[in-house]
């Protein structure tokens, strides 16, 4: 049976002879380079051109592609990287939650100090994380919201490992020392 990265490589290798191939690929990391793009960007229609930009590059650049026993999957994300740093760059401003996905996710709350305080938490941990570099803010969305291990992590920003579980540890507790100089009360066992 092939792992991931071997059957990556026969798509590759196919794709590179003839373009149509690629579809495979496409499918396969659309949602997770999507994901990726989305909580760095903060809306659907910027994540949605992004991502097309970052497989249409990849296409582009399909013939200059090398296997240097980095997953394929690790050169995408290196090329979305990119796209939302010049993207960022480009509009000099910071990323917009919809406030459509900020209700939808309150309506499960019954009483309004609840509601409240869940969002004002939410606020400040939202401007904690923007204040962090883009290596960290890259950081926490790897890990959280693609659920990479530091392994993957690393290969994607092209660090080892421990160099990863590192700069995660040390990003949480800069997290936490920024919130609580925000007035947020934080448990001995969080973060």
């Amino acid at each position: 049976m092939q792992t991931a990265d071997q059957e990556d490589s026969a798509w590759l290798v196919a794709a590179q002879k003839d373009p149509r191939a690629f579809g495979e690929l496409y499918e396969r990391y659309v949602d997770r380079i999507y994901s990726y793009i989305y909580h760095r960007v903060g809306n659907v229609h910027d994540a949605q051109d992004l991502t097309s930009r970052t497989f249409y590059r990849a296409l582009s650049h399909l013939s200059d592609y090398q296997d240097k026993g980095v997953p394929f999957s690790a050169w995408l994300y290196r090329i979305a990287h990119n796209l939302v740093a010049n993207w960022h760059r480009d509009r000099q401003r910071r990323p917009v939650v919809a406030l459509d996905e900020t209700l939808a996710g309150n309506l499960a709350h019954d009483h309004p100090e609840e509601l409240a305080e869940t969002h004002e938490d939410v606020r400040l941990l939202r401007e904690a994380i923007r204040e962090l570099d883009g290596v960290r803010q890259e950081l926490l969305v790897l890990k959280f919201s693609e659920g990479l291990s530091n392994a993957e992590i690393g290969r994607i920003l092209g660090r080892s490992e421990g160099a990863i579980k590192s700069l995660y540890h040390r990003t949480l507790l800069a997290i936490r020392k920024d919130m609580v100089k925000r007035g947020l009360k934080i448990d001995e066992d969080q973060v």
